[in-house]
């Protein structure tokens, strides 16, 4: 048996271009990469720290309609001890439509962490269903 030998082609000198070169990564665009994983992931931290779970979650628990012109919504609110929150109560109508708004601040009692309301909230039309967009620390 022979053994062959595989050579290298030998292209015409200046025909096909010159001959591309192994290219390494280069260690700036590494650098810039992590560089920006690290911001981005900071970025979220603190973004989700202010925006994220929060302490005060709302829930709701009941709404009445004792008026066309207004709806009794009942709420729990979960707070730091004591503390006092800004609700954002909602109406909407059968289809879904916002019919009413309303922003209240509720307080615990001293050393409660959970607030049980009551609230109404004035309508333009005939409300079906009481929503809480959300709670946030009262100022």
């Amino acid at each position: 048996m022979s053994e062959t030998h595989t050579t290298n082609p030998v292209f015409p000198p200046g025909r096909y271009g010159r001959r591309r070169e192994r290219r390494r990564r280069p260690v700036l665009s590494i650098i810039v990469l992590a560089l920006v994983m690290a911001v981005s992931v900071l970025l979220s931290i603190k973004l989700y720290q202010r925006y994220g779970q929060t302490d005060y979650e709302p829930q709701i628990v009941g709404w009445e309609e004792p008026a066309d012109t207004t709806m009794q919504i009942k709420f729990t609110v979960r707070v730091p001890a004591g503390g006092a929150t800004e609700c954002v109560l909602r109406a909407r109508d059968f289809g879904g439509n916002e019919v009413g708004r309303r922003t209240v601040v509720v307080r615990a009692a001293a050393g409660a962490t959970s607030i049980e309301a009551e609230e109404p909230v004035p309508t333009t039309a005939r409300a079906s269903v009481g929503d809480i967009l959300g709670c946030q620390p009262a100022d």
